[in-house]
């Protein structure tokens, strides 16, 4: 029930409002082989500089009178393992389009819209990622295109896609 999301490309958000931990993924093929590291990482109950997993869980119970229990890093650990295998056998079953529903239910970016190049610059609309796991958006009249994140970042504050 707290409203954790993911930001495009690897980040994981409290809300809209602040980043509580990342994902990076390193991936190779050697002959047939594709061999994938992802790191992870959750800010668990450091409130300073910003606010961790355990302030949101503290928050929630205040709010919903609750009883929720503080997470240890061991226990985020082994369940974010254990959703991971889970979601790995799923896509290699099925493919991407098994997993993308549950990625898009906590999509930070479902519906909005961005400036593309500068603040002035056209309205696109945010509309998914493609089967390379770069951002899709939509400009009236032109289409869908990815945006890649080697030449673009993504300024979620502003809602705007600017060239590096």
């Amino acid at each position: 029930d707290i409203e954790l999301r993911v930001k495009w490309p690897n980040d994981i958000y409290y809300s809209d409002l602040m980043k509580l931990g990342g994902v990076l993924v390193n991936s190779t093929l050697v002959e047939t082989t594709f061999h994938i590291l992802i790191g992870f990482g959750f800010n668990v109950s450091n409130s300073n500089p910003t606010i961790c997993i355990n302030d949101l869980i503290a928050k929630f119970n205040r709010e919903e009178g609750a009883e929720l229990q503080p997470l240890s890093a061991d226990c985020l650990i082994a369940r974010t393992v254990t959703v991971l295998e889970g979601l790995i056998e799923l896509f290699q079953e099925k493919g991407p389009n098994a997993v993308l529903p549950q990625y898009y239910k906590y999509w930070i970016h479902s519906g909005k819209q961005v400036h593309l190049r500068n603040e002035e610059g056209p309205l696109a609309w945010i509309v998914g990622i493609d089967d390379y796991g770069y951002l899709q958006v939509h400009q009236e009249g032109q289409g869908v295109e990815s945006v890649h994140p080697d030449g673009n970042s993504f300024d979620m504050l502003r809602n705007l896609i600017v060239p590096k």
